[in-house]
């Protein structure tokens, strides 16, 4: 190593120890994170930094929040309730378009994970075999993809002589129960329940061959996700854009961490109190990394093209009256947080331009 190197590596260290120390000095500063569902690894970044000491490291002292059906992020952070929050883009846009003023500071998944699920014996291959089906949907805001893609194909979802659109639960059942053609699902859930479920036909957990699954990836009407977003008048006082920042460094560490660490990863957020099973757990975290991974720009930076395709949607949806404006998201405090973690840990993979996922074996019931 060259002299001019060495010494880098030195000051870095240093700078290290000496922030440690003051941190350890000096009063936590309290922030609080609002999930937008319970305990699982869609969130198992932010339990990983959290418990691993890293928003400590940042001089944070962080209390995650649980979601629940009747609690909406975007209003407990609006409302002041949470200084971050976690949810869809479409939703946040939608509240934006209601006259509060919340700004995604962090685009943390690159993909969409929604998928329409059937079993190959049903037909469907492609949106335009929706047509005069029964076809399943949570609604609730979820439902945009999925209608987006079938007015792109000539299908009214409005129109029932098109298409009988299904109020689906947050589960399986009607799938697997026969009471819908295709069902709505998330990768990295509702699409392993079916695999963890008994096939009567043989016996045997259900295969993924024997099912048909409709990426909005590839249909071209995803819409981006997972963001971590928080209030523009919060952000405008003085000293919260750096509160952010270290936020953010802290998070991407989380998130890096799960990805290099994938068992210890699942064990962290079966430790968080989820009330899912282990193989469950680990099939949602190998899913929810190939969200985020690769990260072209570095993880927590927008693309803009999928940024413009989302708001593409949601005003073709009625979603939101008007396209946002430019302040409705920013990516120079993610950009700031990757520069420093780039700073003081040079080793860290912050693009996952490497990652593989890894093979997870589910069990029935996803214990």
């Amino acid at each position: 190593m060259k002299k001019h190197a060495r010494l880098l590596v030195l000051s870095v260290v240093v700078m290290g120890i000496f922030t440690s120390v003051l941190v350890r000095g000096q009063e936590l500063v309290p922030v609080r994170l609002q999930l937008q569902w319970v305990a699982q690894s869609q969130f198992a970044g932010y339990f990983a930094a959290k418990d691993l000491g890293y928003y400590e490291e940042e001089g944070l002292d962080l209390t995650i929040l649980e979601g629940a059906v009747e609690i909406v992020p975007q209003q407990v952070v609006a409302s002041g309730g949470a200084e971050f929050g976690i949810a869809w883009v479409p939703k946040v846009l939608e509240s934006n378009s209601q006259g509060v003023n919340l700004v995604n500071i962090a685009q943390v998944f690159q993909r969409s994970g929604t998928l329409q699920v059937s079993f190959v014996d049903a037909g469907i291959e492609s949106v335009e075999d929706f047509a005069g089906r029964k076809i399943g949907t949570w609604g609730f805001g979820n439902e945009h993809e999925l209608f987006a893609a079938m007015r792109a194909v000539g299908i009214d979802p409005e129109n029932p002589e098109d298409v009988e659109i299904v109020q689906q639960p947050f589960d399986m059942s009607l799938l697997l129960n026969g009471e819908v053609d295709a069902a709505q699902a998330m990768i990295y859930n509702e699409y392993a329940q079916v695999l963890e479920a008994i096939d009567p036909a043989t016996g045997e957990l259900y295969s993924p061959d024997v099912l048909n699954v409709i990426d909005f990836n590839e249909v071209g009407t995803a819409m981006l996700q997972d963001h971590v977003f928080a209030n523009a008048e919060w952000l405008a006082e003085e000293g919260n854009e750096e509160i952010a920042v270290k936020f953010l460094k802290a998070t991407f560490r989380g998130w890096a961490f799960c990805r290099d660490n994938f068992e210890e990863c699942v064990e962290i957020v079966l430790n968080n109190g989820t009330t899912l099973g282990a193989s469950h757990q680990a099939w949602q975290l190998n899913e929810i990394n190939k969200l985020i991974w690769p990260s072209p720009a570095g993880i927590g930076i927008m693309d803009e093209a999928l940024w413009e395709q989302t708001v593409a949607v949601a005003l073709e949806a009625g979603i939101i009256p008007e396209a946002p404006g430019e302040s409705a998201w920013r990516s120079d405090l993610a950009q700031a947080a990757l520069d420093a973690l780039a700073a003081d840990m040079m080793e860290l993979d912050l693009t996952g331009e490497d990652y593989e996922p890894v093979v997870v074996e589910l069990r029935e019931g996803g214990e």
